[in-house]
């Protein structure tokens, strides 16, 4: 899998996965990460007829936001 870390230091092959340069990608990550955050806070709310606490289960294959995003982007 490619993650972020990979593809940031290669500018032509970021450009051809997404179509944005690093200081793009950088600058849209900060309101995609707000916004994820968001989005989670919102789902890991406590539920009364929930089995596990929120958290538990397999760990996600995407760990940083900023390989969601690119994962979106591409």
């Amino acid at each position: 899998m490619i993650t972020y870390e990979q593809v940031k230091g290669k500018a032509k092959l970021l450009r051809a996965m997404t179509g944005l340069d690093r200081a793009e990608f950088e600058a849209l990550l900060v309101p995609f990460e707000t916004v994820w955050q968001d989005h989670v806070t919102q789902t890991a709310r406590p539920e009364p007829d929930r089995q596990r606490r929120p958290g538990g289960g397999r760990k996600p294959t995407l760990r940083t936001t900023a390989d969601k995003l690119l994962f979106i982007l591409v």
